[in-house]
């Protein structure tokens, strides 16, 4: 795969390896979002069919991306926490049980825990992340192996950590919680469109993204995949669109208990947005050709040569078995003055994260060699 950047309206002179903060948008998707901004200047040309067709066809998009059996198992969110608000709300946990998470993971996916966590008796184990860098991917995942039991009723983690890009073992996290009747719910965010996941090989009984950074739609319309656990459950709000037969806008007052079917139940209300859904679309359908595996291949080629040189110069990445392509994070080294080593990333025009001791990079297609490049000649100069 080749660098797609000229897909893309990014200045040449800004060095943009930050994509897990947000990702710039493709041409295409621009366009369609212009176009269906300006669609809504003539709404007479918006059809009752036009709340149903463009999200049919996401949500099947959506579905093949991430191996899921069906269309009918993905709802629309407008964020992670909504989505995990949902699966908060319908699990089933006794007094005394516990919900494992990672220790510092994303917020979203955490407090939703806290409050399940009050009400019900039950407690939230954080597995800490090795404090020795020898082998730390490795050990970690070993630590959160060791910390599922029979008492572990959840286990509620990234695919990747969001700060470092730490890899975590979802199958084999997957096979021991449900060994146990556990359930393993994950926060796709950062790593599905950019790296490849099965939620039916993986065992994954919940999985929900924000669309906005790796899927580079827009911002508030993120995808949610729930397994056949979910499907009788109760949503967070009652909207009229995800109810039976509610194409028949004739018959909206004939109130029905019955639901769309599988999880569109737990769809967020006006989920239709004819601005957010064509541009998902077109981004959707961009990510699939290009494929996640072949984007996370171009990211490790892109790298390959750096993370040798930036290791003898004293920066710490973790190993690759354990550590994604596209999502790293590069710890300085001691001593080092982190402020003034942001401070030069800056004049440089280089977009990276701070996340606690780690530089977060995280590049994509539209980076080519002379981005890493010019991080690298900001890392040594340091």
């Amino acid at each position: 795969m080749d660098s797609q950047k000229h897909l893309f309206s990014l200045e040449p002179h800004i060095h943009y390896l930050n994509g897990a903060y947000m990702s710039p948008l493709m041409q295409s998707v621009e366009a369609a979002g212009v176009h269906s901004v300006r669609l809504k200047s003539r709404p007479y040309q918006i059809s009752p069919s036009d709340f149903f067709t463009d999200k049919e066809k996401l949500r099947g998009l959506f579905a093949e991306l991430v191996h899921a059996p069906s269309a009918d198992h993905v709802a629309f969110i407008p964020a992670v926490s909504y989505g995990i608000a949902v699966v908060a709300q319908n699990v089933k946990v006794q007094k005394g049980q516990k919900i494992v998470v990672a220790d510092a993971q994303f917020p979203s996916n955490v407090y939703s825990w806290r409050r399940l966590a009050q009400e019900k008796g039950v407690e939230v184990v954080s597995v800490d992340m090795p404090a020795s860098k020898l082998d730390r991917g490795k050990t970690w995942n070993e630590h959160i192996l060791a910390a599922i039991d029979a008492q572990t009723a959840i286990v509620a983690i990234g695919h990747i950590h969001w700060a470092n890009g730490t890899i975590f073992d979802l199958a084999a996290i997957s096979k021991k919680v449900h060994s146990y009747g556990g359930l393993l719910i994950v926060d796709g965010t950062q790593s599905v469109g950019a790296l490849p996941i099965d939620v039916q090989q993986m065992g994954i009984d919940a999985l929900v993204c924000g669309g906005y950074k790796w899927l580079m739609g827009g911002y508030s319309l993120g995808y949610a995949y729930y397994s056949d656990y979910f499907w009788n459950g109760t949503p967070l709000e009652e909207n009229w669109i995800n109810r039976e037969n509610s194409q028949d806008f004739a018959g909206l007052t004939q109130y029905r208990d019955g639901y769309q079917p599988g999880a569109r139940r737990f769809d967020v209300g006006e989920h239709s947005n004819f601005i957010l859904v064509p541009m998902g679309i077109v981004a959707l359908e961009q990510l699939i050709a290009w494929q996640p595996v072949h984007i996370q291949q171009y990211c490790k080629d892109l790298l390959k040569d750096a993370v040798m040189i930036w290791k003898s110069k004293g920066y710490w990445v973790e190993d690759e078995a354990f550590r994604a392509a596209h999502l790293f994070g590069i710890q300085v080294p001691e001593g080092a003055d982190a402020v003034q080593l942001q401070k030069a990333l800056k004049a440089n025009n280089i977009s990276v994260s701070v996340r606690g001791d780690f530089i977060r990079v995280s590049p994509n297609v539209y980076n080519d060699a002379a981005d890493i490049a010019a991080l690298t000649r900001v890392l040594v100069a340091e």
